[in-house]
């Protein structure tokens, strides 16, 4: 399970939100985009039936996603069923609209090459929305293997523009921890502004903006 900012399968530990600390996330009745599509991959909610496609791209790409998220998932000896509990829980909130997990499929839609998160600002965070009437978290990875073929440049390329066209954010977050240095020359490269960002366990990283 990942929430962005905090290790994957940990619960996060803060005190309840204020009023100040909160920016919307979602209106209720508002639709959700269900997918967008590139040359080179598809988009769509992940589900719970994907566990086997999921699990063999969080497996093959272990060591990388506990760099990703700074934490220890995927656990040594992380099981399929596991996976499957990670995959129901973000079927469910996707379902009541608290956060928006999809998987990315290659163009034939038979292998899973990574996946995005598309999740509330977390309290720590909402400073850097600078006000926006509604915001959001963004997380994503690809395999291991496809980082050499700059997939996640292909993605982040399809994300901004998906964002932009079909989503009412009007502030964006990509949450980066220190030590994920390639997602963070990425998202400076295309000139997103940088910001300094503390979670609330003591962990620091950036955050890098995207306002309309």
């Amino acid at each position: 399970m990942v929430e962005l900012g905090l290790p994957g399968g940990t619960p996060a530990v803060r005190a309840s939100p204020t009023e100040e600390d909160v920016v919307e996330f979602w209106s209720g009745d508002q639709r959700v985009p269900d997918r967008t599509r590139s040359e080179r991959l598809v988009l769509r909610p992940l589900r719970a039936t994907d566990v086997a496609l999921d699990y063999d791209a969080v497996i093959s790409s272990a060591a990388e996603l506990r760099r990703w998220n700074a934490g220890d998932w995927p656990r040594d000896g992380f099981t399929l069923a596991e996976n499957l509990a990670d995959l129901e829980q973000h079927e469910r909130e996707h379902v009541e609209r608290k956060a928006f997990t999809y998987t990315v499929l290659g163009p034939d839609e038979v292998r899973c090459l990574g996946c995005v998160y598309i999740q509330p600002v977390m309290p720590e965070a909402t400073p850097l929305c600078g006000g926006a009437a509604r915001a959001a978290a963004v997380g994503f990875w690809v395999r291991t293997s496809e980082i050499q073929h700059d997939l996640d440049r292909h993605l982040l390329a399809v994300l901004l523009e998906w964002l932009r066209v079909e989503w009412p954010f009007d502030c964006i977050l990509f949450t980066n921890m220190a030590g994920e240095t390639r997602q963070a020359a990425l998202l400076g490269e295309i000139g997103l502004t940088r910001l300094p960002l503390t979670w609330c366990d003591g962990r620091s990283g950036s955050a890098f903006r995207v306002s309309r």
